[in-house]
This record gives C-alpha cells, sequence and structure tokens, in this order.
C-alpha cells in the first residue's frame, strides 16, 4: 500500500505493473494534490497517469498533453475531484514562466484547489503549484521493458 507522507520503489515488469502502481497511487489522491512525473523518453509516464486516472473515476482518455499542455478529466463522481493532466515539457526552457499563469491562460474548466494535477516533465516547476506533492520517477533498465518506480511525497513549507 501506497502511503501519503511516505515512499517506496517498485519494479515493474510489464505495462499493466505501471498502470496498477498508478492506480494504487491514485487511490491516495485528494483534491489540491501535486503529483510530479519524471523519467526519460518512453519511461512510462503517460502509462502511470492512466493508472491514477482509473483510480480516481475520471472521464475521457488520458493520452500525453504534450501539445495542448494541459487536459481537464472531470470526475465522474460528484465530489470527486477532477484531474488535470499537464505536460510541462514545452516548458523547460521557460523555467522563470509563471506556472499558475500558464495554466491559467488555458482557461482550464476547473479550479486547480479543487483538483488532482498530475505533471509530466515538472521536476524544480511543478512544486511551485503546491508545497505538498508526490514525486514520481520512472527509469528504464538497460535494454530491457523493465522500469523502475520511486516516489516520495514531499512538503517544501511555504510556497512564497
Amino acid at each position: 500500500m501506497v502511503e501519503q507522507h511516505g515512499s517506496g520503489t517498485a519494479t515493474l515488469e510489464r505495462v499493466e505493473d505501471t498502470v496498477a502502481l498508478g492506480s494504487r497511487l491514485g487511490k491516495q489522491l485528494r483534491a489540491g494534490d501535486v503529483v510530479v512525473l519524471t523519467g526519460p523518453l518512453g519511461a512510462g509516464k503517460t502509462v502511470l497517469a492512466k493508472g491514477i486516472a482509473a483510480a480516481m473515476d475520471v472521464d475521457g482518455p488520458v493520452t500525453s498533453p504534450t501539445y495542448v499542455l494541459a487536459r481537464v478529466h472531470p470526475p465522474r463522481r460528484r465530489d470527486a475531484p477532477a484531474m488535470v493532466h499537464v505536460d510541462f515539457y514545452r516548458l523547460l526552457d521557460r523555467g522563470a514562466a509563471d506556472l499558475l499563469g500558464e495554466l491559467d491562460s488555458l482557461d482550464l474548466d476547473t479550479e486547480l484547489d479543487d483538483s488532482v494535477v498530475v505533471v509530466e516533465w515538472g521536476a524544480g516547476l511543478a512544486e511551485r503549484l503546491s508545497r505538498r506533492h508526490l514525486d514520481i520517477r520512472l527509469e528504464r533498465v538497460s535494454h530491457s521493458d523493465v522500469r523502475i518506480a520511486t516516489w516520495e511525497w514531499a512538503d517544501t513549507g511555504d510556497l512564497s
């Protein structure tokens, strides 16, 4: 079981293992949480996001939001949080960008405080969205389809 404020490591031998880890993590998430997914191309960030979305029971197919920056997946259950799936890959060269301003300019139909925000390529940037966040790192084992996932809840204190 994945616990909030905890950390862990898992070996993911199949795509289904990555989805299952995302689902376990997704069951722990609450409105206002930020999940930061890091790892190289092809590491499984979007696959993990699919597992999180399944556990949160949100609408819509979960695909990489690289070209739109963010997609809102509304909840299927009343009073449950939406999932905002964000890809900061195109913002990496603008590290000083006002992230909340960037997200607000996308005219998302949801309040970030009432959602779980899952950010791909967000390390060093997404932490500015919330002082408390779940960092997940995915790495591919060389010459293999196996991935290693490590996660840790972090609290960076005051955002100011």
